[in-house]
């Protein structure tokens, strides 16, 4: 019998000689079991592609601030076929402007008679997205909406046309200014779905010429919208593709039963360390073998938002150094191109037992054909990732073992006239062990329509008639601490854009005109009532800048009220995300009306350390500068000192904002210390 080990740091020949066994070569003894690849029996599901999620909300903030060749660079291992992830579709939010996990997204209509399409950079990534790769398919979905979509309910179902139009508005939007064609839009993410919305959603896509825009419904579970597709006609009529979150790799009967295209709709949300990379790999194909899920989209696209907001590194790759150009191409890149940079949407599935199943041993395969060239275009990927190295954030993941194999594979129908396949190998590395990803082994030799592969634990394989995958490289920059000293005027960016390194977490934050003292361009808060939230964000406006673990800081700007109310510099500010409504720190506010200043340790103002009366009116500029280190903060307003006063803030970022939903202006913003 023939018996290899895998030894790290093999060059690619030695690695296929251990992977690839000829089925003349395995001897009696050695105990292997037999797979059949076999299309003549019918072919599985259509493939409906792999994709990631921009959004969700703010994931991709960072990103943009990067400056070239770096961010050209993050773009194309993510989207450029044949270097990277080469990515099928791209989901991003329909920006709500509230909160949404890692931040807040601008909408395109604050209110019922505005309308702009140059906020945001979700315009810009699907755009970058379409540059690189023409086919990539764009899916839209909302997470929050404006408060005037509910029209005082406080639901985006009370009024069902008024929110229909407002995502065909959208969907014009990114026709009319980008000339994108969005090919799927959602319902409302993980919260309840409407059945009458759905379908007049369907209706007003319709008759706005967008027969072509695809519904997915209701990325959410399985379960509910299977049944109520199955019980009414015409809510089948409206679905096209009915997406779940986090399925585990399970569907149900009734989504079965629908005969519609399954989708993980939105899946991993992993560290995307080692096991990370386990975990994306064990989705990518068991949502097919156990679920019959022909689409799996990673949330999230790319984890370029703060360390110290939720679900860091979260992503298929990191960037979260703009300033240093510095990003991270982690094992999760090169476990999506297993798939993505052989196999495209409109590819099918070979079925379950003819060439998708699970593996004796453990593990899994899936099988994809061209159905127009099978012989020519097919590809087989194979993993047998373990338990305790494939974990995902979510679901909990029942125990299972792998153990080493050898598996012959069979090829019959059109698959029979083959005779070798290329190889591409990914082993990650585990207790300290170096991961190998993607590398380009030899091709295996196929013998009277066998071959016989070895199997470790832990692996990727892909086997395919292709050619021409590659594996992209890029120079990148060492990683750096956020600059400080640190000043913005915001003079130099678009209007209606966004400052850089700027996180709004509470409201939305924009570069406008300053039309009252006309000190040029300006940071505004724009937003003027509370949105329909997606989760219980603040009722404070605040947008973050720096580092969490930031213990001192030293930080000024100009503030100026457009009407009654509150504005405030913050540091060691040490929350965000979701649960910003509780972020404590060291908050200096200054209010009209009131003729007062306060220190508070709270964002909601209510724990109160220091105050003082002071003279504020609106439309006038005021300097507030906030010095915190060692206990203890001092408050200054136009170069005057108020207080010092003693504090009990750790660490955390720094941050403005407001004291509720109004609008206020910002200028001149500078850290002149922090560490």
């Amino acid at each position: 019998a023939v018996t290899c080990r895998l030894q790290m740091g093999m060059d690619k020949r030695r690695i296929a000689s251990f992977l690839l066994l000829s089925a003349w070569a395995i001897g009696v003894d050695h105990v292997r079991a037999d797979y059949m690849l076999d299309d003549s029996v019918g072919l599985g599901r259509r493939f409906d592609g792999i994709g990631g999620l921009s959004g969700g909300g703010a994931t991709s903030r960072l990103l943009v601030s990067y400056s070239e060749p770096h961010r050209s660079n993050i773009l194309d291992y993510l989207f450029t076929p044949k270097f990277g992830a080469s990515l099928h579709i791209l989901k991003v939010e329909i920006g709500g402007d509230a909160q949404s996990t890692d931040g807040t997204e601008s909408s395109h209509m604050h209110t019922a008679d505005d309308e702009n399409y140059q906020r945001g950079y979700e315009w810009w990534l699907m755009v970058e997205a379409k540059k690189r790769n023409p086919d990539i398919k764009l899916y839209g979905l909302s997470w929050a909406y404006p408060a005037w979509v509910g029209n005082g309910t406080g639901s985006p179902y009370k009024h069902p046309e008024l929110t229909a139009n407002y995502i065909c508005k959208w969907i014009q939007g990114a026709k009319d200014h980008y000339n994108l064609t969005i090919d799927y839009v959602g319902i409302w993410n993980e919260r309840n779905y409407d059945s009458n919305y759905i379908k007049v959603l369907r209706k007003t896509l319709d008759s706005n010429s967008f027969q072509q825009t695809q519904i997915v419904a209701a990325d959410e579970g399985f379960g509910g919208i299977s049944s109520n597709i199955l019980s009414d006609k015409d809510l089948a009529n409206a679905v096209s593709v009915i997406g779940a979150h986090y399925p585990g790799t399970k569907s149900d009967s009734n989504a079965m039963k629908t005969g519609k295209p399954l989708w993980a709709s939105e899946d991993y949300s992993t560290f995307n360390d080692e096991v990370g990379t386990g975990c994306w790999a064990r989705i990518l194909n068991q949502n097919y073998v156990n679920g019959y899920m022909t689409s799996t989209i990673s949330w999230n696209l790319i984890a370029s938002y703060y360390n110290g907001l939720p679900f860091y590194r979260d992503g298929l790759m990191t960037a979260i150094e703009p300033w240093s150009g510095s990003y991270n191409v982690t094992g999760t890149i090169w476990a999506t191109a297993h798939t993505t940079q052989f196999v495209q949407p409109g590819y099918y599935y070979l079925k379950h037992g003819y060439g998708s199943g699970k593996l004796d041993k453990g593990g899994s395969y899936v099988t994809f054909v061209n159905k127009d060239k099978p012989s020519d275009d097919f590809t087989i990927v194979i993993e047998t990732m373990t338990h305790d190295h494939s974990k995902c954030i979510r679901p909990s993941l029942p125990e299972y073992s792998i153990a080493d194999q050898n598996a012959t594979f069979v090829l019959k129908g059109g698959l029979a006239s083959v005779s070798s396949l290329n190889t591409w190998y990914s082993k990650p590395g585990y207790n300290g062990t170096k991961s190998v990803y993607f590398v380009n082994a030899d091709p295996v030799k196929i013998m009277g329509g066998k071959f016989t592969v070895h199997l470790a634990p832990d692996t990727i394989i892909t086997l395919s008639t292709l050619t021409n995958p590659a594996k992209g490289s890029t120079t990148i920059p060492q990683s750096k601490p956020f600059p400080v000293p640190y000043k913005d005027d915001f003079e130099a960016y678009d209007e209606f854009s966004e400052a850089n390194y700027f996180a709004d977490q509470t409201g939305v934050w924009e570069i406008r005109q300053d039309n009252v003292a006309m000190k040029g361009k300006v940071m505004e808060q724009v937003i003027t009532e509370r949105p329909i939230t997606w989760c219980n964000d603040a009722d404070q406006p605040i947008s973050i800048i720096g580092n969490i673990s930031w213990t001192s800081a030293s930080v000024s700007i100009d503030a100026m009220l457009m009407v009654d109310g509150g504005v405030f510099v913050a540091a060691l500010v040490n929350k965000g995300g979701c649960g910003v409504r509780g972020a404590t720190g060291v908050f200096f506010w200054i209010f009209s009306g009131k003729q007062q200043w306060y220190i508070t340790s709270d964002i909601a103002g209510t724990k109160v350390v220091a105050q003082g009366k002071t003279a504020v009116t609106i439309k006038k500029w005021y300097t507030l500068s906030l010095d915190v280190k060692e206990g203890s903060a001092t408050a200054q307003l136009d170069g005057t000192k108020l207080t010092t006063a003693n504090v009990s803030a750790k660490a955390g970022f720094v941050g403005i904002g407001t004291s509720s939903f109004i609008r206020a202006a910002f200028d001149n913003f500078q850290i002149s210390n922090a560490m």
